[in-house]
């Protein structure tokens, strides 16, 4: 397994990635992503902050990284964090512990620009994943109550995110 920068030829099939998380949330949950722009896509891939997973030479797994994330973090933003966005992984793929190998991951990359803090959130409600990011490392911080605005993807809408942090 490898995590490199994801490059433009790679889109489609992150594309597949997120279509295929967004069945899977579908089928587990209450609230599924609904659908990313191509745009935003690229601009995290010119910015270097959009990664995939390799695996048996196939794309398995994809995720985001962002250096911000004031609108769900609040105050804390402040704080020198970097934060996990948008972890797909192939279905084929589950069950290898990838948010696991991606934090570690992250941590030694977040050490290496001088952050204190890896952070993530989710939609408040899924108990199942709340205690998965707990078993890969994570500090439950609470519920952010959000207001939507149109920079945000249209998932967030529903306003309520289960906020979990990793201390360097």
């Amino acid at each position: 397994m490898e995590i490199i920068a994801s490059q433009k030829n790679d889109i489609a099939l992150i594309f597949e990635l997120y279509e295929a998380a967004t069945r899977f949330q579908k089928k587990v949950g209450t609230n599924s992503w609904k659908g990313f722009e191509r745009t935003m896509i690229e601009e995290e891939i010119a910015e270097k902050r959009h990664f995939i997973i390799r695996e048996d030479n196939q794309i398995t797994g994809t995720f985001v990284l962002a250096f911000s994330d004031p609108i769900i973090w609040k105050e804390a933003n402040k704080e020198p964090a970097i934060y996990i966005h948008r972890i797909a992984t192939h279905p084929d793929f589950r069950g290898r512990n990838y948010v696991q190998k991606i934090t570690n991951w992250v941590i030694d990359y977040a050490k290496g620009i001088g952050k204190k803090y890896v952070r993530l959130d989710t939609t408040s409600g899924n108990e199942l994943l709340n205690n998965y990011y707990i078993k890969c490392g994570f500090t439950f911080k609470g519920i952010s109550e959000i207001e939507w605005t149109k920079e945000l993807p249209a998932h967030y809408k529903d306003g309520a995110f289960a906020l979990f942090e990793i201390k360097i």
